[in-house]
């Protein structure tokens, strides 16, 4: 065995969705490796960026359609309405555990030093500008710059 012994010395975690769901498990689990003393970067691609959005991550909702988990029939979980009400349900449960709001959540996360990266094929095909995401993003790069950033013994990668 290697002198790292096994140890995670860095998260790398690729966030592709802005489902409510997938943004809160991909925060908590930044959250939680900084608090273990592990570095934690996230790269925000495709729907991702929604959650680094200025003016799309307070509107993130639960996914009704094609979320087995939510126990709610396909032909259920897309009638009107039913997507606002399970996000309302969540938050409603989020707020009881003081799990807090997205943005707050980006604040903890970065000045917990968290780094966070948007993918610049997705800033292309979705014809987003840096300034439309939040100021704490720390650059738009390349899936090859991520890769790079990724190199290294004790580095793990997750995709949500």
């Amino acid at each position: 065995m290697s002198e790292n012994n096994g140890k995670i010395k860095k998260m790398m975690i690729i966030l592709s969705k802005a489902t409510l769901e997938n943004v809160y498990a991909a925060f908590v689990l930044a959250n939680g490796a900084r608090m273990e003393g592990i570095e934690a970067e996230m790269f925000c691609t495709f729907f991702g960026l929604e959650a680094i959005h200025k003016k799309k991550m307070e509107h993130l909702h639960v996914a009704t359609v094609g979320n087995p988990a939510m126990h709610i029939p396909t032909m259920i979980g897309g009638l009107p309405g039913m997507e606002s009400l399970a996000t309302y349900m969540m938050k409603k449960e989020m707020d009881k555990v003081d799990m807090p709001g997205v943005g707050e959540f980006l604040e903890i996360l970065v000045a917990s030093g968290v780094k966070i990266w948007a993918c610049k094929l997705a800033m292309d095909m979705f014809h987003y500008e840096k300034d439309d995401l939040i100021e704490d993003v720390s650059d738009v790069i390349t899936v090859g710059d991520f890769y790079h950033k990724s190199q290294g013994e004790g580095v793990h990668m997750l995709f949500i």
